[in-house]
């Protein structure tokens, strides 16, 4: 029991748990015809599945309701779906310090992450570095990943202000919800 509480990682083994369970119960064809029959909900739905498209540990469940769901009208819903990821994405922004800081500042000491930083800092001027930053912040946050990494690294690495991050949010979690549905 000691062994689990003292590994390096948790949240980030939690967050890969939560892939494979969302896997398993969306697979189940009893899920999905649930899923399919919520008709007068489905936006309702959407719209909470937009909210839980953006946490670490909900986000397999959103991606898994999204597949499911088939809707007529993809574009509605991608914009349901993205003002309720942007609910949450300002959450994230302004309770970043007490969600995964701690195992981001101490993935930060390690050797393989200062050699990365290292190699930009040296390949990359500081300018291309900023675009490449908001071009991985963004990708993070129009995909399922954890949006708490794509928002801190633009809260904690920027001087981002957080209309300017609603702006980004809602586009990109639509953006990625909208190819969700298209698939």
């Amino acid at each position: 029991m000691k062994r689990l509480f003292k590994f390096k990682y948790p949240k980030i083994a939690l967050f890969i748990v939560a892939i494979i369970v969302s896997y398993v119960i969306f697979k189940n064809p009893a899920v999905s015809s649930f899923v399919s029959n919520l008709n007068s909900f489905s936006y309702l739905g959407i719209f909470i599945a937009g909210m839980l498209f953006s946490f670490g540990f909900t986000a397999p469940f959103a991606v898994g309701f999204f597949l499911v769901l088939n809707p007529e009208n993809i574009f509605l819903c991608a914009v349901l779906g993205g003002l309720g990821a942007l609910i949450s994405d300002m959450l994230i922004f302004h309770f970043i310090r007490f969600s995964f800081m701690d195992e981001f500042l101490r993935l930060e000491r390690t050797k393989t992450f200062k050699g990365i930083a290292y190699l930009f800092d040296e390949v990359f001027h500081k300018k291309a570095r900023m675009y490449l930053l908001y071009a991985f912040a963004g990708i993070v946050i129009a995909s399922p990943l954890p949006d708490e990494m794509g928002v801190m690294m633009l809260a904690g690495l920027t001087k981002i202000k957080a209309g300017k991050l609603a702006i980004i949010s809602f586009i990109l979690n639509s953006l990625g919800i909208l190819i969700l549905l298209a698939l």
